[in-house]
């Protein structure tokens, strides 16, 4: 709905104190006296479907470009540009359409890079569709609470499904990298066979030291030893992987779990098989790519490693998937489109809950968020947002194996898998705190 002038003389008159005032501002602006909020607009936005909506504003914060997640990051951005481009032809959102361009950066997976682009475009957002990263988000955490600025989280760190660490401001979505250690591993038990001896490598910060204390955590409820926790980083920062692959022939284990990028897995897996190793991988979300399936190690990768993820595959049949596969223009270039469109639900839903109650502010966002539940179209388990703390039970993992005959080089094993380790471990704080 366009504010036509007297459109804006209704808005005024809703601050005087009569007793329609309710009604009138209600039909106003998102803001009181008519003012828009942050990163609210009358006027369409740049690239507008309907001219006659106004525009709302998202920022992303991502590796678009120069980081070592920057394929993962561009094919997250098509992904969410997908999904934001079907709300906007299906009507937009209580009389706005969505615009995720104008203040979309890209931060090279640095902390520092990330709040310098966040400071530059916070004062003109009204959230952020994307903010890629734990260490990176956290560089920001305190000023978007100052804010009330809410992220979609680019991030599976435990602390964000826990309201004393996110502070109701971070979108999480599905699963922790610690509770998606714990059912691959639960997983892996069932339909390979229970390792009784496990390595981890994996990157060193939070989302490497999360991975590894789930990892720690299924050891002990399921008799196992983690032999080995080994840090490392990205190549472009450490070289190459023959440390950690040195460690892991030195004393093999039955299982190597990883939580590292794809190049990282590809090296090691490939340079690890072809020195005999006889054991089996298991990698996190951010350790597949399909590209992978073009390097030398695609043979042992396809016949030694399975990876996870809280969101359905490319080939998954939920209704999310569908709606994701329709509105693609071509087949997309890794599962990161995936995961970008099912972690535009809950903003989604967040939007359109707040635009309904006259709410469409910042603060009116974080209000909003308190037991609001997003089922995303099956894409993802069904998530309340606003708890204290998770509920584990409720968490599901999408088990996969790369697959060069399947669409996007990987194909799903399990769609829905919960293990039992989870309905038996009791967490009441995040796995590891802030590093």
């Amino acid at each position: 709905m366009r504010f036509t002038p007297a459109r804006r003389a209704l808005c005024r008159l809703a601050a005087a104190p009569i007793a329609a005032g309710l009604v009138l501002t209600a039909a106003c602006s998102p803001s009181s006296g008519g003012q828009p909020a942050p990163g609210v607009s009358r006027e369409p936005c740049p690239h507008p479907v309907h001219e006659d909506k106004g525009c709302i504003y998202l920022g992303v914060l991502s590796d678009l470009e120069s980081g070592p997640f920057s394929v993962l990051g561009k094919s997250l951005q098509d992904g969410q540009l997908a999904f934001w481009d079907e709300v906007n032809r299906s009507g937009g959102i209580g009389g706005y359409e969505i615009d995720i361009t104008t203040y979309s950066r890209d931060t090279g997976y640095d902390p520092r890079r990330h709040a310098t682009e966040y400071a530059s475009i916070a004062p003109h957002v009204l959230a952020l569709a994307m903010s890629l990263g734990t260490a990176q988000t956290l560089a920001v955490l305190h000023d978007m609470d100052t804010a009330n600025l809410i992220t979609a989280a680019g991030t599976l760190w435990s602390g964000w499904q826990y309201r004393d660490v996110d502070l109701n401001l971070v979108l999480d979505g599905g699963y922790s990298y610690c509770t998606e250690a714990i059912m691959g591993l639960d997983w892996f038990a069932q339909n390979k066979f229970p390792p009784r001896t496990i390595s981890v490598i994996a990157y060193r910060g939070n989302y490497g030291g999360d991975y590894a204390s789930g990892a720690l955590k299924w050891a002990i409820d399921n008799g196992a030893t983690i032999t080995a926790r080994i840090d490392t980083g990205p190549n472009v920062e450490v070289g190459s992987q023959d440390g950690p692959i040195g460690e892991i022939l030195s004393n093999p284990p039955d299982l190597v779990l990883l939580a590292t990028g794809a190049a990282e897995t590809a090296e090691i897996v490939g340079k690890l098989a072809k020195s005999g190793f006889a054991g089996r991988f298991l990698g996190s979300t951010p350790t597949w790519n399909g590209a992978l399936l073009n390097t030398p190690a695609a043979t042992a990768l396809t016949a030694l490693y399975n990876y996870t993820s809280p969101v359905d595959g490319w080939d998954g049949d939920s209704p999310g998937v569908q709606h994701a596969r329709a509105a693609a223009p071509h087949e997309p270039a890794n599962f990161g489109y995936n995961l970008g469109w099912a972690t535009s639900y809950p903003l989604k839903a967040l939007l359109t809950k707040a635009a309904s109650s006259g709410a469409l502010t910042r603060a009116g966002l974080r209000k909003t968020l308190d037991g609001l539940a997003v089922d995303a179209e099956g894409m993802v388990a069904t998530q309340t947002y606003g708890r204290a703390e998770p509920d584990l039970t409720a968490q599901r993992a999408v088990i996969s194996v790369p697959d060069p005959t399947a669409p996007m080089g990987s194909r799903t094993l399990s769609p829905d898998f919960r293990g039992p380790t989870m309905q038996r471990l009791q967490m009441h704080s995040p796995c590891t705190h802030t590093v």
